[in-house]
Order: structure tokens, then C-alpha cells, then sequence
């Protein structure tokens, strides 16, 4: 006679944690991942190691220009602990707008499990070369650092680089105390560095780029001090694509630009040089030359360039798409005749108010160039987004 089948009794919970993640995965929606948690602590423990990402809502991150001047978000030591403890699996941790935050905040790092990837530190006006040093002993597979107006000098860039030679993303702008110094330790430890921002900082020439690597292609120098022996090494690698050179002061040397033109940046697709006053036709005519792939080239209220000028750029930018010439004093019927001409692959002119211009040559660039869309909206900051 054959035994009765016994039955028991099964639910969910009895499942190992590794098939809980896998459910967990499959949940789309932030609302789901959170109920998930809620369910128990162990299905709350599944949640927490897949969590890759950690933002402080900091005053920053409100849409509210006067938000920079409030009070920064206060992160205790104790807070810090208890979430690194918590969420042991980060690649992104963001501690931005956290004005108080002290380096001794930064010791957590250096025994957390996780490999840290990506760290914003922006307006931490906390954080020195100390905190920097405790960044590059508990974060040494890092490959992203965001140090917007951070108060760190050369030494602590140099112990970053030494510890996180896997850089390939750092952002200084604003950082006042750096200079040349701490960019030469980069470019020579940071073998992978892909982009690189620099801008307002004033002790920069651009020399500590000498010798960079062929990765470098994003370099954003907005209102630094460059001069032709730094601009010669930034383009040193040879990799570069896209370059900021916007607000430049050339007040010391003049039109110094022409050695874009050297060969050194034949990969370069995007361009800005607006507000550059002093540029004139010798630096536009070798960059048009010399940078056959350029696609996008910002020389709004560039004052210096004359014809000869938008003549070299009408001949040579025949892949250019996008053109800024907003409130170029100096362009001319003849020069926009020469545009007209050239430019074979121009898409969009960013024109805006010019001086010497007269309606029937913008009238007759349109009949002409009737694919060519004319705006009138003036760009500052262009990028591959825009």
C-alpha cells in the first residue's frame, strides 16, 4: 500500500538571498525597490548591497541661484558612518554642497569594502590636502573626482595621483591654490585621464600638460591664464577632442593660438573660444588648417578676426556643423560671403547681432544656404549636448 504524499509548507522568505536578488533585479520602479525593503531586515540587507549610488539632498541641488550663498548641509562623522556601514557596495557617492564636512570625515573611506568609482566633493570648502590623502588610501580603484571650489594645493593633487592612478575624470575648477604643479602630477601618474577641468584657476599656464596621455580629450580651461608654451601642452598628447579655452587672458602674449594649428590637435571636434578678443586672423586661419575634423567652433565676440579670417575657415571647415559668430565686430559682408561659400557641412550659424553686416547679405546667406538653419541664440558653454 502506498505511503499518503505529505505536503510543506513553502513561501518566499525560504529562498536563499541569492535568488532574492535576482527578484530584486527584475524590479523597475524606485517605489517597488523601497516597499522591498520595508518587507523585513534580510530582504532590507538585499537592498542595501545593491545599492550603488548615495546623494545628499544638500541646498545645492535645489533649482535656486541663491542657494549658494545659504548654509551647506551638515554631515556628521557619526551620519557618514552609519550610511558608508549601511551601503557597503557604492560606486557613486556624492557628498556635493556638504560645506562643513572636515577631512576627518574622509578616515571612513580607508577601510570601506566597496570600490569607490566615482566621488563628489564639490564645495566641501572643508576638505584640504589631508582629506585628499585619505581619499587616495581607501579609494585607490577611483575614477572620477569632482573637487569644485575644494581649498587643495599641488601636494594634495600629487598624493591623489600617486594613490588613484586610475583617473580618468577630475574636475578643479575654482580650486584657486592650484597650479601646474599638481597638473604635471596627474598627467604623468594618471596614465587613463580622459578629461580634465580647469577652469578660474589662475596659477595655471597649461604647462603641467606636457607629456600628457593620448586618452586626454576633454579639456575645459574656461578664464585661466594659458600661454603658447601651455597651450602647446595641452595639445601634447595628440588624443584631444574637445577644448574650452573661453575667457582666456591673452592680454600677456597677444594672439598666441596659432599652435592649435601645429599638428598636435588634428582630432579636435569641438572648439570654444568665445569671448577670446584678442584672437585674431594668423591663430583662426592655422586652426582652420590644422584641425580638419573640427565640427562645432565657438568665436563669439572674437573682435580680431577679419576676412582673411572667416576665408580660412570657409576653405578648410568643410566638416564644421555649427558656427558661432555672435557680435563679431569684425565680420563683414566679404567674410560671411566666404562662409557662405565654404563650410560645405555647416548645419547650423549662431549669428546673433553684428555691426558691419547688412541685412542683404544675411538674406542672400539664406537663399543661398537654405539647409543651413541661422539663429540668433547666443551659446556660451558648447558640448557635445548642445
Amino acid at each position: 500500500m502506498e505511503e499518503p504524499l505529505s505536503y510543506t509548507l513553502t513561501s518566499i522568505m525560504h529562498l536563499p538571498d541569492d535568488c532574492l536578488s535576482i527578484v530584486f533585479q527584475f524590479l523597475v520602479c524606485s517605489t517597488d525597490h523601497e516597499s522591498f525593503g520595508l518587507t523585513c531586515h534580510r530582504w532590507l540587507n538585499i537592498q542595501n548591497t545593491h545599492r550603488r549610488s548615495l546623494q545628499f539632498h544638500s541646498s545645492l541641488a535645489l533649482p535656486n541661484a541663491s542657494s549658494l550663498s545659504q548654509r551647506g548641509l551638515v554631515v556628521s562623522a557619526f551620519h557618514l558612518h552609519r550610511l558608508l556601514t549601511r551601503f557597503q557596495h557604492l560606486h557613486y557617492l556624492s557628498l556635493s554642497g556638504c560645506s562643513e564636512l572636515p577631512d576627518s570625515c574622509l578616515t571612513f573611506l580607508q577601510s570601506y569594502p566597496s570600490k569607490l568609482l566615482h566621488l563628489n566633493l564639490d564645495c566641501c570648502l572643508g576638505i584640504t590636502d589631508n582629506g585628499l590623502s585619505l581619499v587616495a588610501a581607501g579609494c585607490s580603484s577611483l575614477e572620477a573626482i569632482s573637487l569644485y571650489r575644494c581649498n587643495i594645493t599641488d601636494a594634495g593633487l600629487e598624493t591623489l595621483a600617486n594613490g588613484c592612478s586610475a583617473l580618468k575624470h577630475i574636475n578643479l575648477s575654482y580650486c584657486s591654490l592650484v597650479s601646474d604643479g599638481g597638473l604635471r602630477a596627474l598627467s604623468q601618474s594618471c596614465c587613463h585621464l580622459e578629461a580634465v577641468k580647469i577652469s578660474h584657476c589662475s596659477g595655471v599656464t597649461g604647462t603641467g600638460f606636457k607629456g600628457c596621455s593620448p586618452t586626454l580629450t576633454h579639456i575645459d580651461a574656461d578664464s585661466c591664464n594659458l600661454d603658447p608654451e601651455g597651450i602647446m601642452g595641452i595639445v601634447s598628447g595628440g588624443g584631444l577632442e574637445y577644448l574650452n579655452v573661453s575667457r582666456v587672458n591673452w592680454w600677456r602674449s597677444g594672439d598666441t593660438l596659432a599652435v592649435l594649428g601645429a599638428g598636435f590637435a588634428t582630432r579636435l571636434k569641438i572648439l570654444n573660444l568665445w569671448l577670446c578678443r584678442t584672437v585674431g586672423d594668423e591663430s583662426i586661419a592655422a586652426i582652420a588648417r590644422g584641425c580638419p575634423l573640427l565640427q562645432e567652433w565657438n568665436v563669439a565676440l572674437c573682435h580680431g578676426v577679419r576676412i582673411a579670417g572667416w576665408q580660412s575657415i570657409g576653405i578648410n571647415c568643410n566638416k564644421l556643423e555649427k558656427l558661432h559668430v555672435n557680435r563679431c565686430r569684425n565680420l563683414c559682408d566679404l567674410g560671411l560671403q566666404a562662409l557662405r561659400e565654404g563650410c560645405k557641412g555647416l548645419l547650423v550659424l549662431y549669428i546673433g547681432r553684428t555691426w558691419k553686416l547688412s541685412a542683404t547679405a544675411i538674406e542672400l546667406f539664406k537663399l543661398c544656404r537654405g539647409n543651413v538653419e541661422i539663429s540668433e541664440k547666443e551659446i556660451m558653454f558648447i558640448g557635445p549636448s548642445n
